[in-house]
């Protein structure tokens, strides 16, 4: 059952696939935003996927972050994410990312509870179009 209060926790290290210099954000051997997104994105998710009913899952629909400090390679992150709102099917979550100098990224993201089946045939229809 989805309840405000649920929390999420992910760790991995920064390799040279999560650089800025890789994803296009920049020109430094550093943490990439873009590897940050998807690091909170990814947190968020497998936070509440075990509350779901079968064959549901959820979709991002908003993202706002500001990031903070940089992180080199090699070193571990951390993203912890915490529900805080749920209105509908709409779900909120407050994020923060960690380097072990401290924090590094902050924000909000926010994800959509959909049937699987069904938003992949509505997008798969495009192809039609």
């Amino acid at each position: 059952m989805l309840d405000i209060g649920i929390r999420g926790r992910i760790e991995k290290q920064v390799g040279p696939k999560d650089t800025a210099v890789v994803h296009g954000s920049g020109t430094l051997q550093v943490f990439a935003t873009p590897a940050m997104a998807a690091l909170i994105e990814e947190t968020c998710w497998k936070s509440i996927a075990p509350e779901l009913e079968e064959g549901m899952t959820t979709v991002g629909t908003a993202l706002d972050i500001r990031h903070l400090a940089p992180t080199p390679t090699g070193m571990q992150v951390w993203c912890e994410s915490t529900v805080s709102e749920i209105e509908g099917r709409g779900i909120r979550f407050e994020v923060q990312v960690f380097d072990k100098t401290g924090l590094i990224g902050e924000g909000t993201h926010e994800r959509f509870v959909v049937w699987e089946d069904g938003f992949q045939k509505k997008a798969d229809q495009k192809r039609e179009m």
